[in-house]
Order: C-alpha cells, then sequence, then structure tokens
C-alpha cells in the first residue's frame, strides 16, 4: 500500500527511448509533501512514533542505495556524494529527501522523550537537526536544476521549515526563523490553490500547523501580545510540525512552575497545613492546580465535554505523580515521627483531592450520557445511553464517595472542615443511591418486569424524598441538586404509576394471550394450513423463500427437526429391541366431520 502511494506521489517521464546526452536535461516531479505525509502516517507518525519512522527511513534508504547499486564500498568505506552530474533519475532526490527525513526524526525522537533530553542529549539532538538542515538544503539546490517549478518550490519550503526548526529549537535568531517559516507557510498557501483536492487538503493543514510556531516566534520577538493560556490553546493542535512545538512549550511551561514552585512551600486543605519540601512535588501539585482553574474558572462553562474529559486526565497525572514522590518521600525519610506524620497527611490530602476529581469526573461522565438517553439515533456511528450504563455510573459514584469518605473519616484529631466534608459525601451518597435505583427501575421496565419496575420506582421515591428533606435541613443547600431531586421524585411518581397501570393491562390481557397461544398448538407439530416444505417439492421448481418485497417466512425446511427414533449403543448384549417407537397418537387427535356424500368422494 505504501509503495502505490509513493508510486503515485511522483511522476517520472519515460526513460527508456531518451538518449544519454538528454537525460540531463530532464525535469524530475516528486509531490514531496504528499509523499512524506503518506510515509509519515503509515510508519509511526500517526501515533507519534518517531523510532518507527526513523527505522523505516533507514530501511528505505537501504533499498535505494542497492536499487541505484550507489553502495559506498563493500569492505572499506569510500564516499560518494550527489551532485547534479549525479542525479540522472529522481531516486537521486528520493535519497537525499529521506536522509534529511532520517536526521530530522531522530532529532525529535530525543526531543519526545518521557522525561525529556538532557544536556547531552539536546546536544545531540541539535547536531541532528544541523544534518537534517544540511541534507534539506541540498535536496533544494538539486530540485531547483533537476526538479519542476512545483518541485522546487516544494523543496523550497522543505528547507525553511527544517531551518527555522533548527533556530527554534537553539533558542536564537527569533526573527529569522520567524522569516523561515513564513516563507514555508507562503509557499504552501500558494500550492494550496491548485492541484487535486487531496493536495490542498494537505496544503491547509500544513499551513495550520506552521501557524502556532509563527505566533510563537512573535512573541518571543515581542511583536504579540499573546498571554500564556492563549499559547496553551494553540499548543493543542495536532500535526507531528507542532511536536517540536509543543516540547517547546511544555519546556517552558514546566520551567516557569518549577520557579513558581520554589515560594510554594505549604499546601493548604481542609484548614490543615502541610510543608512540602520535595521540589517534584510541588511542581506536579502547581500543574494539577492550574488545570483545575480551567475547569472551574470562569471559561469552564464554554469548554466542550470531551475536553474537560481530557483537562481531567492530565489533573489525575499530576497528582499521581506528586503522591509517588510524597510515598518515596515516605520510605527515604528518617525515624523522625513529626516528619512522617506530615507526609502521611499530604499523602491524605493529595487522596482526598483525587477523589472530589474523580467524583466531579464521574458526574461530567453521567451529564454526557442522560444526553443520549432519549435521543434517536440519527446516525449510525453514535451510541445511544442504555438505563445500564447508567447504573454502572452510579456504582462507581457510590463507591467513590465510600472511599472518600472513609478516607477523610480516618486519622484522630479531625477538624470542622473535615467533618463537613465527611456529611457531604454522606448526603450525596443517598443522592446517588436514588439516581441508581431510578435508571434500575427503566432497565426491568424495558425487558417489560413490571412488578420490579413499580417496586423499584416506589424505592427511588422514597429515597430522593428522604434526600430532599435531609438536604433542605442543611445550612448551605444546594438549590442545584435541590431542584434535581424535586425531579427525580416527580418522575419517579409518574414512572410507578405508568408501570402500574402496563402492569394491570398486562394481567388483564393475559388469559386471552393465554387462551390464543393454546388454540395454536398442535399434537404433531404441523399446520394443516402450511403449504409444503422445500425438501418435500424438489421436483418442482418453486420458489420457498417468496419474493424480494414480500416478508414470508421461508419454507426450507423444519426448524428444529421432529424428533426421530434413533438406535441406542448397547450396554448390555442381549438386548430386546434396538429402538423404541413412538406409539401412535391418532386416536387422540381431533377428527374432521364429514357428511354422507363425503364419504363416498373422499
Amino acid at each position: 500500500m505504501g509503495k502505490q502511494k509513493e508510486s503515485t506521489a511522483m511522476e517520472i517521464e519515460d526513460q527508456s527511448s531518451i538518449p544519454s546526452d538528454q537525460i540531463s536535461n530532464l525535469k524530475f516531479s516528486v509531490n514531496v509533501l504528499q509523499l512524506l505525509k503518506s510515509a509519515q502516517m503509515q510508519h509511526g507518525l500517526r501515533f507519534g512514533d518517531y523510532a518507527r519512522y526513523r527505522r523505516y527511513c533507514t530501511a528505505r534508504l537501504r533499498r535505494l542505495y542497492k536499487s541505484l547499486k550507489f553502495t559506498h564500498g563493500r569492505l572499506k568505506y569510500t564516499k560518494r556524494s550527489i551532485s547534479v552530474t549525479t542525479v540522472t533519475e529522481v531516486r537521486f532526490l528520493h535519497l537525499v529527501l529521506y536522509t534529511a527525513e532520517r536526521a530530522w526524526s531522530h532529532a525529535m525522537e530525543k526531543k519526545t522523550l518521557p522525561d525529556g533530553p538532557n544536556a547531552r542529549q539536546r546536544s545531540y539532538l541539535i547536531g541532528r537537526l544541523r544534518k537534517a538542515v544540511k541534507w534539506a538544503s541540498l535536496f533544494q539546490e538539486l530540485c531547483s536544476i533537476k526538479g519542476d517549478s512545483r518541485t522546487s518550490l516544494e523543496a523550497e519550503a522543505y528547507a525553511a521549515y527544517m531551518k527555522g526548526s533548527l533556530l527554534f529549537e537553539k533558542d536564537q535568531n527569533w526573527d529569522v526563523a520567524l522569516k523561515c517559516f513564513k516563507s514555508a507557510r507562503a509557499v504552501y498557501e500558494e500550492l494550496g490553490k491548485y492541484g487535486d483536492l487531496e493536495n490542498q487538503v494537505l496544503c491547509r493543514e500544513r499551513v495550520e500547523e506552521l501557524e502556532p510556531s509563527i505566533r510563537y516566534c512573535l512573541h518571543k520577538i515581542g511583536e504579540s501580545n499573546l498571554q500564556t493560556s492563549e499559547l496553551v490553546s494553540i499548543g493543542e493542535i495536532e500535526g507531528p510540525a507542532l511536536d517540536l512545538f509543543k516540547a517547546k512549550l511544555e519546556a517552558a511551561m514546566a520551567e516557569a512552575r518549577s520557579q513558581q514552585a520554589a515560594s510554594m512551600t505549604e499546601f493548604h486543605w481542609l484548614g490543615n497545613r502541610f510543608p512540602i519540601s520535595n521540589a517534584k512535588t510541588r511542581v506536579s501539585i502547581l500543574k494539577a492546580q492550574e488545570l483545575e482553574k480551567d475547569i472551574h474558572g470562569s471559561a469552564a462553562d464554554s469548554l466542550p465535554a470531551e475536553k474537560k474529559l481530557v483537562l481531567y486526565d492530565k489533573i489525575f497525572a499530576a497528582y499521581h505523580e506528586a503522591r509517588s514522590c510524597i510515598r518515596n518521600d515516605l520510605v527515604t525519610a528518617a525515624n523522625s515521627e513529626n516528619v512522617k506524620d506530615e507526609l502521611s497527611g499530604l499523602d491524605k490530602a493529595v487522596g482526598a483531592i483525587l477523589g472530589q476529581r474523580t467524583i466531579e469526573r464521574n458526574q461530567l461522565l453521567v451529564k454526557i450520557a442522560k444526553s443520549k438517553l432519549n435521543k434517536v439515533r440519527d446516525d449510525k456511528n453514535e451510541k445511544v445511553t442504555k438505563p445500564e450504563e447508567l447504573v454502572r455510573l452510579y456504582d462507581l459514584l457510590l463507591q467513590n464517595t465510600a472511599d472518600l469518605s472513609d478516607l477523610v473519616s480516618s486519622g484522630r484529631d479531625r477538624k470542622i472542615e473535615e467533618v463537613a466534608l465527611a456529611e457531604e459525601c454522606e448526603l450525596k451518597s443517598m443522592v446517588f443511591r436514588a439516581e441508581r435505583c431510578f435508571y434500575l427501575a427503566k432497565s426491568y421496565s424495558s425487558a417489560g418486569k413490571r412488578t420490579e419496575a413499580y417496586a423499584l420506582y416506589s424505592r427511588a421515591r422514597s429515597l430522593a424524598d428522604a434526600a430532599l428533606m435531609k438536604l433542605q435541613s442543611a445550612n448551605a443547600a444546594d438549590q442545584v441538586m435541590i431542584k434535581e431531586l424535586r425531579t427525580l421524585y416527580n418522575e419517579s411518581r409518574s414512572n410507578s404509576c405508568a408501570e402500574h397501570a402496563r402492569g394491570i393491562m398486562e394481567e388483564e390481557k393475559a388469559p386471552e394471550n393465554l387462551s390464543k397461544k393454546i388454540s395454536n398448538i398442535s399434537l404433531n407439530g404441523i399446520d394443516k394450513k402450511m403449504e409444503k416444505l422445500l425438501m418435500e417439492k424438489l421436483d418442482t421448481y418453486e420458489s420457498a423463500v417468496g419474493e424480494a418485497n414480500m416478508k414470508v417466512v421461508p419454507r426450507i425446511e423444519t426448524f428444529p427437526p421432529a424428533f426421530q427414533p434413533v438406535a441406542r449403543n448397547p450396554i448390555v448384549l442381549d438386548l430386546a429391541y434396538n429402538l423404541i417407537e413412538f406409539p401412535s397418537l391418532d386416536s387422540r387427535m381431533k377428527k374432521d366431520k364429514k357428511g354422507f356424500i363425503s364419504r363416498f368422494w373422499g
């Protein structure tokens, strides 16, 4: 598949009939962006795996060197440079292009390490980017002579992007980097106006990927009024060209957090103050608190639910990292009881906040599921929520509130804030129990179990009433929760009445339905009005399935098949019979009454 796309991405004139003295005048055509995009998406960059893409580039170069017979000796390395006179076919241009891609992917592999590159790796990274710029410049030089106008323009944009990436990583010459990125953007904007639809889409995507780097360069020069939050939102755009920008932005944010964390010496939670001595713990907690501002801030209502879920995952990762640092400190702590108590209290506080955020995330999932509960499926890919899924989510919420309540209630000398949080968990548990009972009743109702559904609706109404009374007696009552409980109480009452009515109607119709079913029972299992089966009339050409637009039951063979006597394997050798035949039931079957004349005529 990859070879087919590569062959379609390049257009080569037939050289078999061209004399050797005219080869130097050939103009090759290489669709650089389409060729590289196809290779990147098929070999690792769809998932950000730069190591896999680098291995592909190495294997591709090995195949090109062998097919072109352009190897560098067998025993001793002999350097063979590629010049304008060397390029006699388009594969020599591919050699230069994939060499630049291999160096660039190696640099990006070092850049996207989990803990970031250290000083030695960063020096190696910049060296690989210099190598990529060198080969990209050679590719531009060769394409300007050996390529057509479009190939020359694409090679110029590619070389400009590589040079801009090198300066971007070195934190030097921001004005030159800005000029390189703008030059590449201008070329792709022009190329996006021509060619086929696929090429236009690729060029527009490339322009969008270059835009954040340009805005960041303007920000560093001082010609832009961008705030840090806007830079973060820019970095959320996806694309291989943005990985360098994201890594740079994450490094800058981490440096800013570490500087800000130096002044953070205590962690406040429910009236308690816990000192933080570990720098990594401070940075992780500070990162989580910054993400919490995005969720609970003024702009939180405008955020889509999917983006909120991503933010919650980042918050969990930051708090888990903080807890791992705290527990490592607990292991390596001295015999000082005060230090261990402070670290245990800090671990308890971070765990409680994790529990609260988990409850908030599951409540968001409940909100998303409720919006899809009564939705009609218009799109085939859209999933409709079943009541069982909401029951499972409320089971998780009940478990979360129980864990949080146990965590807060543990320990001695609890403060007023901790007692209040435990009471809040108890109240939320009552609300979640009522909601769970309601959707469990819906599940039984959809299954046609009226008695169980009626009992569960009644139970949900009593639970909602008890939770509503307790919530109204609280000092700071949540009005939104009170409104939801009243709605739940009213729906439980109306649904219980509806289930009661449906149950009575089904009970009244039960004898009639039973009599209809009994009247259709036949002792021999064959209806007299049924037509013959296909297996019984193989000698006649007649359809047993019916017309295409008719909903007729196919009459091919009876299923399940009727019982037949089968010979039994002998247990004792002297058996009286091999099998037992079924007795005839003709005497018990109802006989048709025939008149006097019909006796003679059958």
